[in-house]
């Protein structure tokens, strides 16, 4: 059982904020994020969660892919893995020194011990045998809930979101979650919905019997 009882979502204030305090522990975040919640926080306040309204996800067939990134996808410059050092990628999206980061070593911590509980994944792009780019999140049933992505090359990003939704489609997952939409995802076809929708769906997603 989780530490720390989470109020209703749907009583978050009008910036999306719910809760402060708690833990980061595996069954607080699973609790969390099988009702919509998610933490963001920096090293200057305590724990606080959020669930925003409206809510931004990433329908599978509104995924926007440029004529000049389908040609990238289809050559060798990038090579895609899942899994395979989530580590670094979760050091590459807190690598933000021009604007600070919420992923601070704690925040790494518990993400770390997450994915190795089987919850938390993450997507790798290589060019040449060296990390450039990658995305890690929350899998839970047929929920995935992106947390934060990265590149140090054009396009290495994009090419980890194209990869990841093409697994997600594929492995039968219902859900995309991209909490706050940004300039980022909304060109890559991410679009908001009223909270009490993602909460209706959120609730049919996380019961599916699916696998990252």
């Amino acid at each position: 059982m989780p530490s720390f009882n989470f109020p209703n979502p749907s009583l978050a204030d009008p910036d999306g904020l719910l809760a402060v305090g708690g833990d980061l522990e595996p069954q607080t975040l699973l609790c969390a994020y099988k009702n919509g919640i998610f933490p963001w926080f920096d090293s200057d306040t305590p724990i606080l969660w959020w669930c925003p309204d409206p809510r931004a996800i990433l329908e599978f067939n509104n995924l926007y892919v440029s004529k000049r990134l389908a040609r990238t996808l289809r050559g060798d410059k990038f090579q895609v893995t899942f899994n395979q050092d989530f580590d670094a990628v979760v050091k590459g999206c807190a690598y933000r020194p021009e604007e600070g980061t919420w992923i601070t070593p704690e925040v790494a911590k518990a993400y770390g011990k997450f994915h190795q509980l089987g919850h938390a994944h993450s997507v790798e792009v290589w060019q040449n045998g060296s990390l450039v780019g990658g995305l890690y999140g929350v899998a839970i049933g047929g929920l995935f809930a992106g947390e934060s992505m990265f590149s140090t090359v054009s396009d290495a990003s994009k090419i980890a979101l194209v990869a990841l939704v093409d697994r997600l489609k594929h492995k039968g997952f219902q859900l995309f979650d991209l909490q706050i939409i940004n300039d980022h995802t909304s060109m890559m076809g991410a679009t908001e919905i009223p909270r009490d929708s993602y909460l209706a769906r959120i609730k049919t997603a996380v019961k599916l019997k699916v696998s990252f």
